[in-house]
């Protein structure tokens, strides 16, 4: 779950790191009147949750009441689009107004999740503002990282290794120590996924004041905080994916045409590729998971097929705790609901897909019924452009 930077400084500031004075704005008014309390110069940051709102444009400058007034207007309702968002963009429903920051220097620090030696990892970087993956590519002597167990923590000369490798002055030193402890502390106790400070500035007062901050928090930790909840903006989310959300399905909505129905994280990806592969591209990441009902799936195959963007659909099942008779009468339930136009490739196999295959063929509906799983992606994508010909 992936929260506001507005709503992760405040985590900040109670766990006593520096963060620049802003209020949050929700109009052009509002905004006016925040930079007026704060001082000019001020700076004006669209509150949306992807990266690189920067370079798109979404973070602005002003130095006037006029200035403020305009650069509000300009990003207020609007939609910004940038690397993560995708063509559709965010809408932009707030921005955060601070007081512009008078910057020595910028740093880097995170503390993530790192799936190669399958423990956690902290990071500095000497250059902050920038992606650290481009840096990590274009300059990765600019980069330190220290990898940790969960259980054990950062050891004390792993924060050392960290904090002198920065260069930083001596005045500073013992307070970037304390940030990180006090961070680490923070993203164990939270279920962190992610927990980005870029830029860290060091101000001309020679102060370490966090400029931006990204979290997000594992989606399954959350049932051990329910404190968070409140955080999340629902706004964000396509009415299906709130939808999915209350059967318990994992829903991503993308901008393809080729719906797809799986049970796993795993073979969802794998059969998103090999959509690709063949000249489609997928209309959503849809993974029904282990422990599903009927009903959850009859629901996910009305989400899937409901979509206007849909033209065909693919359903990839390999039951092992699924049973692919539960399945097909949750699909056959919401085809028939939904009376349903468009094509869709079946491919079964698994716990009574005997049974599975009997009742999608009984239903008398429109299913293409292909084993293979190569067969079955490939007439998925031809199906998909027939239609959008027609």
């Amino acid at each position: 779950m992936l929260i506001h930077e507005y709503q992760a400084k405040k985590f900040l500031k109670e766990l006593g790191l520096l963060v620049p004075d802003g209020q949050v704005a929700e109009t052009p008014e509002e905004a006016q009147n925040i930079a007026q309390e704060l001082g000019f110069p001020v700076v004006l940051k669209a509150q949306i949750l992807a990266g690189g709102r920067g370079k798109a444009g979404g973070i602005k400058s002003a130095r006037s009441v006029e200035e403020v007034s305009s650069q509000a207007a300009s990003l207020l309702n609007t939609r910004l689009i940038t690397p993560q968002t995708g063509p559709q963009g965010k809408l932009v429903k707030k921005i955060l107004v601070e007081k512009l920051q008078q910057i020595k220097r910028e740093f880097y620090l995170g503390l993530s999740v790192d799936r190669k030696h399958e423990r956690l990892v902290a990071l500095v970087s000497k250059q902050g503002g920038v992606e650290i993956e481009e840096l990590a590519s274009s300059r990765p002597e600019l980069i330190k990282q220290e990898i940790f167990f969960p259980d054990a923590g950062l050891y004390s000369f792993q924060r050392r290794n960290l904090t002198y490798f920065l260069d930083l002055p001596a005045e500073v030193i013992k307070t970037f120590l304390d940030y990180i402890e006090r961070l680490e502390r923070f993203f164990l106790r939270h279920d962190l996924k992610l927990l980005e400070i870029n830029p860290l500035f060091l101000t001309e007062a020679d102060q370490l004041v966090a400029g931006d901050i990204k979290m997000d928090f594992d989606d399954s930790g959350l049932v051990r905080h329910p404190e968070l909840a409140p955080l999340e903006d629902l706004s964000e989310l396509s009415p299906e994916e709130i939808r999915a959300r209350k059967f318990k399905l994992n829903y991503l909505k993308m901008s393809g045409h080729i719906g797809c129905l799986v049970n796993g994280a795993g073979l969802a990806m794998a059969t998103m590729d090999l959509i690709q592969y063949f000249g489609g591209q997928p209309a959503n990441f849809l993974d029904i998971g282990g422990g599903v009902t009927e009903e959850a799936v009859s629901q996910a195959f009305e989400i899937l097929l409901t979509d206007r963007d849909v033209t065909s659909a693919l359903v990839n099942i390999f039951g092992g705790i699924v049973r692919c008779d539960l399945v097909a009468r949750g699909i056959v339930a919401a085809a028939r609901r939904i009376s349903l136009q468009k094509p869709v490739v079946v491919r079964l196999e698994g716990t009574n897909v005997e049974e599975g295959q009997k009742i999608l063929e009984q239903s008398g509906l429109p299913f293409h019924f292909l084993p293979d799983f190569e067969a079955a992606a490939r007439k998925a994508v031809e199906l998909s452009k027939v239609d959008l010909q027609e």
